[in-house]
């Protein structure tokens, strides 16, 4: 848990950069933090500032959070909780009427996620919303409040959560009005037990839960998606065995610029039989010189058999960069000629039979693994690391059997 400092110093100067509201026009601040990121302090102190401004206000203020339970232990008597964090301005909590009252008339309305109909009539000025994901009735209580949310010039509201893949919060996100603050569980360091980053890391670091937890990303689950995260997870090893053979597999972008990407793996068959995911070596951004070079990189780090590239937008162009870096790189050329879905079927069943582990997490190319479904990815961009595992895995374990087919060169 977070540790707080009472001292009368200014919050602007104290917090973080990233617990300090954003500058210009919005109606929505919200905030993603893992677990012990400071998002509490900073809708703590943002409430406070508001609140306490100017000697007399009528400001009506709405805090709402999954249980009364929670608003009362988290938002205003938490360790980072308004009451603790006020100062000499601290509010007075009026345990019957559900409400803070600062000394300059400034109220604060408490709101349970259980029961949305209680904010049906109230008015406010500004709103907290805390851990919005977990949210009983998330999408009624936020309607209401969004009628509520109507008193002053610019009426604003501050969202507080841990993310989760929930309607409300991915809709949020996407919404015009919203200004967007990611906070790492990593950046409040300072403020943690000794230890505590370490122990979690450890444990958590790299997986789904340690990803939404401790760096508060927004962790898709899909359910037609051909690869399950915890299916993933649980294929990762620590120590691959004697590899009998290693391939590099490539998707060269559609064209070199901004937000292109150069799917580079690596993989290895071991005397067993089973595959194994050694690399992730993709680039982003990169010219055709610079992802050849990072192809031949790969190659030579882990001293490789063959490379495997895939000609469809490129074609000769593809290989001629690869040897115009190294002139004797071993490379085959495939060509696809069914759409990536059907291509990634049979891959996919590789894992699912035990006959594909991973040596390490690869977090970017897990992510589009567990995104794509009949349809691609969700919001439409390239699966070109995926595409790489499945020329690579294709190359190791499915070659002869029919499409994807390596044709050398």
């Amino acid at each position: 848990m977070a540790h707080v400092d009472h001292s009368p110093r200014e919050w602007s100067i104290a917090g973080r950069l990233d617990q300090q509201p954003p500058k210009g026009d919005w109606r929505t601040w919200l905030i993603l933090g893992g677990r012990g990121s400071g998002k509490t302090r900073a809708g703590a102190e943002w409430v406070q500032a508001i609140a306490s401004a100017g000697e007399r206000s009528d400001l009506r203020i709405a805090l709402v959070a999954e249980t009364l339970g929670d608003a009362r232990e988290v938002m205003i008597d938490g360790v980072s909780g308004i009451c603790r964090i006020a100062g000499p301005k601290r509010p007075e909590f009026e345990i019957s009427r559900r409400r803070l009252v600062w000394p300059n008339g400034a109220v604060a309305q408490l709101f349970s996620s259980e029961d949305p109909e209680s904010l049906r009539g109230p008015q406010f000025h500004f709103a907290w919303c805390d851990e919005l994901a977990k949210w009983k009735h998330g999408q009624e209580t936020w309607d209401m409040l969004q009628f509520g949310l109507r008193l002053g010039t610019a009426p604003r509201q501050l969202v507080t959560t841990t993310p989760r893949p929930v309607p409300l919060l991915k809709g949020l996100m996407a919404d015009g009005g919203t200004r967007l603050t990611r906070m790492s569980t990593l950046s409040n360091t300072d403020n943690l037990a000794p230890g505590f980053i370490d122990a979690l890391s450890a444990r958590y670091g790299g997986t789904r839960l340690g990803r939404q937890e401790l760096d508060g990303e927004l962790i898709e689950h899909r359910g037609d998606a051909l690869w399950k995260r915890e299916a993933i997870e649980a294929v990762t090893i620590r120590f691959a065995g004697a590899l009998r053979r290693i391939v590099v597999a490539v998707d060269p972008p559609a064209a070199a610029g901004a937000q292109s990407c150069c799917g580079i793996v690596v993989a290895g068959l071991e005397a067993s039989g089973r595959a194994v995911v050694l690399a992730d070596c993709s680039v982003e951004d990169a010219s055709p010189a610079a992802w050849a070079a990072a192809v031949v990189r790969a190659y030579r780090r882990f001293d490789a058999d063959r490379v495997v590239a895939e000609i469809n937008q490129g074609g000769d162009m593809v290989t001629a960069m690869l040897r115009s870096v190294d002139t004797v790189l071993p490379v085959s050329t495939v060509r696809a000629t069914r759409g990536k879905f059907l291509r990634a079927e049979p891959v996919a069943a590789l894992y699912e039979q035990g006959r594909v582990a991973h040596a390490a997490r690869f977090t970017a190319l897990e992510d589009q693994m567990c995104d794509f479904g009949p349809d691609g990815l969700s919001l439409g961009r390239s699966p070109d690391r995926l595409d790489a595992l499945v020329w690579a895995l294709t190359a190791l374990m499915l070659e002869g059997n029919g499409e994807p087919r390596v044709r050398g060169i």
